[in-house]
This record gives C-alpha cells, structure tokens and sequence, in this order.
C-alpha cells in the first residue's frame, strides 16, 4: 500500500495536481514534512510512530480552512469511517477486504492447523466473521469505493450490497520506468550470487519471509524437488524468520537478503520465472506486476484476485491451489516446460504489463475518476470504452 501511494501521488503531482498527503513515516522515526513542488506530505504520528488522527485532522482542517480540497482520498482505512462521514467528497482505494482477509484465515487453518483431530474453541478464523460483519456496516461510510482487482469489486457490490455506480476498478501500476527487460543486468546479477552457467531453471521469491506469505509452502514444496532436478536454482530477496531454514536447503538456494530498490529489477531479469507462493488472497502483491514488467511469467496461487485481473491466462504463468501438492505439480510444469518456453511467456508477460499495470496508465484513471467526483454533473464514468 505504501509503494502503491507514493507512486501514485508522485505522479499525479507531476501531472500538476496539488497534492496533500497526511501520514507517518515508514521508519517510524521523526522527520520533518515534505514539500516538494505540488506534492506535500505532513507527518503526524503519535509516540509510538503510529498516525495520530486528531494531530492529522489538525493539519487538514488548518489547510482546508477556506474549502480549499477538491477531493479527499485515503488508501483503505486510514481515514476512519467515522471521521470520513464528516468529510465531503471521499474516495477510498481497498487494498484489502475482510471478505478477503477471511479466505487468507481459512488457508491458514487448513494448512498450519491440518494435523489437529480437535480444533481450538476460537481461532483467528472464527473471529473473522464478526470483522467482516462490522466492515459490511460501516462501508457506506465512504462516499466512492475503488477496487484494485476484479474480484474485489464484485464482492462489494454483492456481498457488501454497495451500489453499483459507487464501486469502480483501477488496477495498481508499477513505475514502468524502474522495472525493464535487461538480460545483462540478469546475467551480471547471477554471476555475482554463484548461479552456475549450466543451471536449468533460476527461481526467484521476494518480499517478507513470514509464514502467511505461503514460505513453508514453498520450502517444502522445493526440498521435494530439488530431489530429482539438481539444475533447478532459488533466489530468495528478502528478510524474515523462513530466510535461515531456505539457507539450510543447500547450495540449490541462494538467500540474498533484503534488496535495495536499485537492485530489484536486476533480480528479476536473473530468474526465470517469480514465484509468489502467498496465502494472502487480499489485494494484489506488486511484485508480479513488476515481474512481468521485466519479462518474466510468475507461479502464483489462483486466488480469484489474481486470475481476474492478472494471470487472466495460461501464457502469463502458472497458477496452484494453494497446498503442498498442488504447488509440487506447478514447479513440475515449470521445470517440463524449460527456460526457452519461460522465455517465450514472459515477452507476453511484458507486453501484458506495459497495457494494463504501468504507474501512467493508473495515475490517468485515477485523474479522470478524481476530475469526475469533482465534476460529476458533467462527468460519467466508466466510460463505455473502459474495460
């Protein structure tokens, strides 16, 4: 969501649209706000570095003490229901719904909690329930409701019973300029971290190695391979308690760490195809976004979100349910098919990225839905040409 945000407002500032951005450091350390030129960020966050919604009301109010917003947007509940029925002209972008949250809770269980004959008086997804429950009631709260997978949309409209006309699409995008097709940074890339020349298949996983990001799957499902295919190799980017038992997979594994922004394009154009084993079916993860932008197809679970709005077919990627077996049987049509069909997919993949999920492309949808909300006896949208 954070990377989600700065790109988008970057752009839109760039565009020429006054930007007032109300948050917390990412560091959760003091710093001082952020003007550069129609872009503005103030902090506000209280002693434990989390937002203070009174201080940040402040702010905003001193600010749009003469009406001066056109619009307000806030990325999922960071402007709380209750303060946003005070606000006029609210928009808010779901990078996360508990109707998605209760599918990632129900995996959890089914994976993790398999081996229990007698199941926990109350576990996370009994819980859940009440969650999504609350969040039903409170939506209509916020005035505009945007969606970033298909799926997402869907469910707002018939299960949270949202009105059509207030739940619209826009799919994340990633800086199309960061992320490029460059085989020879790949190629620099796996000389520097000991991939041997004569290696079959390269694999990359990136992000947070925590248990719900589907890394025990993952581990597992690679030991068993790793078996009968000793050209097959792992990069793992990325920081987290799973990074020590992949170092203990042996020299099929190579555990990079956490990766500089600078260095993440190189990692992919190394690999051959990503791998996003997650058990969080919420949102949509960027880093298959970015993946494709470098030319590569990805293995991914076939959560509704994804196959609806990004691996909308079999020349993009690979997709498993998400358990052991089912990912085994994935890795296996990956290592059949050979890095000159991976090759082949991931020039579509490319091709798939630069039309649907570039930074531009959403900064624009994003323009022309604000230009609407502010517009809106004069401005229809979706227009009948939007897909």
């Amino acid at each position: 969501m954070e990377r989600h945000a700065a790109t988008l407002y970057h752009a839109l500032a760039a565009k020429g649209h006054e930007i007032h951005v109300f948050t917390v450091p990412s560091d959760r350390m003091p710093h001082i706000d952020i003007h550069q030129g129609n872009l503005h960020v103030y902090f506000a966050a209280n002693d434990h570095g989390s937002v203070n919604c009174s201080l940040a009301f402040e702010i905003f109010n001193t600010i749009n003490a003469n009406g001066q917003f056109d619009y307000v947007h806030t990325e999922s509940v960071s402007l709380p229901h209750w303060r946003a029925k005070m606000v006029p002209h609210v928009a808010v972008t779901w990078h996360g719904i508990w109707y998605e949250i209760m599918h990632s809770k129900l995996f959890e269980e089914l994976v993790f909690n398999s081996q229990e004959t007698i199941p926990k008086p109350v576990s996370e997804l009994h819980e859940a329930m009440p969650r999504l429950v609350d969040e039903i009631r409170f939506f209509p709260s916020y005035t505009q409701h945007i969606c970033i997978s298909k799926s997402a949309g869907e469910v707002l409209v018939n299960i949270y019973q949202l009105p059509q006309r207030n739940v619209h699409v826009i799919l994340n995008g990633v800086d199309e300029t960061k992320f490029v097709h460059d085989p020879e940074s790949g190629t620099r890339f796996r000389k520097k971290h000991g991939i041997p020349i004569n290696a079959s298949i390269v694999m990359g996983v990136a992000g947070r190695l925590v248990r719900d990001k589907g890394h025990p799957l993952l581990h597992e499902a690679f030991s068993k391979i790793t078996k009968t295919n000793t050209g097959v190799y792992l990069l793992v980017a990325g920081s987290g308690p799973w990074g020590k038992r992949y170092a203990e997979l042996g020299s099929n594994v190579k555990v990079l760490g956490a990766l500089e922004p600078s260095e993440l394009s190189e990692f992919y154009n190394a690999i051959d195809v990503f791998v996003n084993p997650t058990l969080r079916p919420q949102g949509l993860d960027l880093t298959l976004m970015e993946a494709m932008h470098c030319g590569k197809p990805v293995l991914t679970p076939n959560y509704p979100s994804i196959v609806g709005s990004v691996v909308v077919n079999r020349s993009y990627g690979y997709t498993f349910s998400p358990n052991v077996e089912s990912f085994v049987e994935a890795l296996k049509s990956v290592i059949k098919d050979g890095a000159k069909v991976l090759k082949n997919e991931g020039i579509a993949c490319r091709q798939h990225a630069l039309s649907m999920f570039t930074a531009t492309k959403m900064a624009d949808a994003y323009e022309r839905f604000f230009l609407c909300m502010k517009n809106d006896r004069f401005c229809h949208y979706p227009l009948p040409t939007d897909c």
